[in-house]
């Protein structure tokens, strides 16, 4: 019974990395028979985002997987803290960056504007929490929990959502769907050097969030985390509310820098520290 389970969860596994590794290129094809369409908002892109969501909805539908463990129920109860904890990881991390940043001299704040900051970012909360509900619903209530089920260690289950979430998913939106122009915004750098830089930086926000995940069993403070990430980083990155010196972005960039990175991958290893002694406890 047990190898049979096993079994139909690394077939609907499968079934799912190779729809999602070919989302994005069928998104590619459409843009191209339909070429005349704003960039960043094509029907491609739409193809992109839908077809993972589709079929894990479909495989929990039809594929005998359902629907127990899609962490869809928010769980509050003994879960509240954690909320509020997730809403405050990234402003807080970003607020620590941009304090080293000005110290360091690499980054320039003289732009910004605590009232025009505030309305951009909390008028982006609310669309960016319809978007990461339908993205954790994947990632977390889908990818995640089904590698769970497999009893792989936390590193294979870090690198394979990693892998599937960070590369194949978003491998041809920095290739292609991304205006060039936005993307010098985020970061300098030539297409290919951006994909092979953010793999690394998906690897520790991904341990941060399915820490996250894993302790409250719900996907939602998953969403909630994300949520005000979308909406922040959104603010300061199109707002031009700072600017970060040339070749400094790999370092001190809040929204793709190697010092933001190894603190959420430290808060998702200390997060891990506590799930585990959470764990012994209750043995």
């Amino acid at each position: 019974m047990i190898d049979a389970a096993s079994k139909k969860t690394k077939r609907n596994l499968t079934i799912f990395t190779v729809m999602v590794l070919l989302s994005g290129w069928i998104g590619v094809l459409v843009d191209t028979l339909i070429p005349a369409q704003e960039p960043g908002y094509s029907l491609g892109m739409t193809f992109w985002l839908v077809i993972p969501l589709l079929t894990a909805v479909l495989l929990r539908t039809f594929g005998g997987d359902g629907w127990k463990d899609s962490g869809l129920l928010p769980r509050f109860r003994g879960n509240i803290k954690w909320y509020v904890i997730c809403f405050f990881i990234f402003p807080l991390v970003t607020l620590m960056v941009v304090a080293l940043g000005l110290v360091l001299g690499w980054i320039d704040a003289s732009n910004f504007n605590i009232n025009a900051f505030m309305i951009a970012f909390a008028g982006g909360l609310l669309i960016n929490l319809i978007i990461n509900f339908f993205e954790q619903s994947v990632w977390m209530g889908y990818l995640t929990s089904k590698l769970l089920k497999l009893k792989m260690s936390d590193l294979c289950i870090y690198i394979i959502v990693a892998v599937v979430w960070g590369l194949f998913w978003h491998l041809p939106y920095y290739l292609i769907f991304l205006p060039f122009e936005d993307l010098q915004l985020i970061i300098p750098l030539q297409r290919w050097v951006v994909v092979l830089w953010t793999f690394p930086i998906y690897i520790c926000w991904g341990v941060m969030f399915i820490e996250i995940y894993r302790i409250t069993k719900s996907i939602w403070p998953v969403v909630i985390t994300h949520m005000a990430e979308d909406a922040l980083f959104n603010a300061i990155l199109f707002g031009g509310f700072i600017e970060v010196a040339h070749r400094r972005e790999i370092f001190i960039s809040p929204w793709i820098g190697a010092i933001p990175a190894l603190v959420y991958l430290s808060i998702g290893l200390i997060l891990r520290k506590h799930r585990k002694s959470k764990e012994v406890c209750a043995e």
